[in-house]
């Protein structure tokens, strides 16, 4: 059977895939795990969730599952996936419920947990709580059954640790922001005006349904036309649970995660907070990235795709900065996991405290014309190890040379190939790509 929880906790279409049923074991499971760990003393976990509809039954079944093991639940609403593993860290629970899909569809939904101090549980603790979800054990009764109390200044906690975390003054500049009708909707706004910014909120009045619906940090063009439209210095687009960050600057071009990292990179590296001058991202970065970080003095090192293993780079070496083409970025200084808004705000005071827009600071590396094409294949490990196909990616690295670059990667879930190419320019990436996917489709 395949592993329940995947790389971001367990996810599926919620009240078919993802029951209350299933739910609410998961969440007692966890507790009881909790308890064998250390039953001295009663436990607390915190629980918050995005806005979409089936948030409100999953949270129900969550808070169910945690109090019949015994667990006091704190409830923190609606609210980003960083600021709930921020504030299980902050009030000292000893774990943290986030339901959430991301960036997913609203009929999908999802469960995140957090260990104390807001860390992702590693994968040995999920394999027990996956493996005690159908045991038998006699519950807790009378004064022993877990209690609920909500915490009304959830937001305002974690505004002001963001606002210490990044406090550079953001006066003077005008930023729109699309919250993708999604958990950051309150919590985004309210920071940046905070920070002194003069802030444009779209997308920003949730009603369960309208989740990442065509807009948010998958849907840029959205943002773009409305930056234009305000004459604003730049736009911020996050995801359905705001652990993403993407921007848009004035001219209404975008700039993705890499760019990003870059620029905080070099702000890091200037004020001596990049630890070890490195730089953490994963293989799918562009190759834009890894020739800028040369060029400023900055190592940079990969790993395979997903933030789990950027955070376990990150937390292995004791680096300070960290990320995803995506918007995915971890500043492990200041949050335990991807923080869009925390993000947002380094990239904003970056802007003020050099007096450079953002299309400037965005300069710092050159994104290179980058072509994926999927290879639907009846053996992916077959696919890639086979001697034509070595053959073939050794020729077209020796064309490219170190203007470009070749990634295969089997997909995790289908049969698939997924065959990257990066190259000086479009039509040489789309060449070299559709050349190595004609040979790897007629392996057998």
């Amino acid at each position: 059977m395949a592993r329940l929880f995947g790389t971001d906790g367990v996810r599926g279409l919620a009240n078919a895939d993802l029951t209350p049923e299933l739910v609410m074991s998961v969440a007692a499971a966890a507790a009881r795990v909790l308890y064998d760990r250390d039953d001295s003393q009663r436990r607390v976990a915190l629980v918050g969730r995005d806005p979409r509809a089936s948030g409100e039954m999953l949270e129900a079944a969550v808070t169910a599952g945690l109090t019949s093991a015994g667990a006091h639940v704190l409830r923190v609403g609606v609210l980003p996936t960083p600021a709930v593993a921020h504030l299980v860290a902050e009030l000292g629970a000893d774990l943290g419920v986030m339901i959430s899909a991301s960036h997913n569809p609203m009929p999908d939904n999802g469960v995140k947990l957090f260990a104390a101090g807001g860390q992702k549980l590693p994968d040995a603790v999920e394999d027990e709580i996956e493996a005690r979800l159908t045991e038998q054990v006699d519950r807790p009764t009378g004064a022993h059954v877990g209690r609920v109390r909500d915490v009304p200044d959830a937001v305002r906690r974690y505004v002001d640790h963001l606002l210490t975390a990044a406090p550079q003054s953001l006066d003077g500049l005008k930023v729109v922001v699309d919250c993708a009708n999604g958990a950051a909707s309150v919590a985004a706004p309210e920071a940046y005006r905070r920070a002194g910014a003069e802030v444009i909120a779209i997308n920003a009045e949730p009603d369960g349904i309208n989740i990442n619906d065509g807009v948010g940090s998958t849907y840029l063009d959205v943002l773009q036309a409305a930056v234009l439209e305000h004459g604003a210095d730049l736009g911020i687009a996050h995801d359905g649970d705001a652990d993403r960050c993407l921007a848009v600057d004035a001219s209404g071009a975008a700039v993705d995660g890499d760019q990003i990292m870059a620029i905080l990179a070099v702000a890091m590296h200037e004020s001596g907070e990049l630890t070890e001058n490195t730089l953490v991202a994963t293989v799918m970065s562009n190759l834009g990235l890894h020739l800028a970080m040369r060029e400023q003095g900055v190592e940079l090192r990969t790993t395979a795709v997903g933030d789990r293993y950027v955070l376990e780079e990150l937390r292995a070496g004791g680096f300070a900065l960290g990320g995803e083409q995506s918007g995915h970025v971890v500043l492990p200084g200041h949050a335990t996991t991807g923080d869009g808004l925390l993000t947002a705000l380094r990239l904003m005071g970056r802007m003020s405290a050099t007096g450079t827009p953002l299309a400037s600071l965005a300069k710092v590396m050159r994104r290179l014309p980058q072509v994926l094409i999927n290879v639907r294949v009846a053996d992916k490990a077959a696919a890639v190890a086979a001697a034509e196909v070595a053959s073939a990616v050794a020729a077209a690295e020796g064309e490219l040379g170190d203007t470009g670059r070749i990634l295969l990667r089997p997909s995790g879930t289908e049969r698939l190939v997924r065959v990257m190419v990066e190259a000086p320019s479009e039509e040489i990436a789309q060449a070299v790509a559709e050349r190595l996917a004609e040979i790897i489709a007629a392996i057998r």
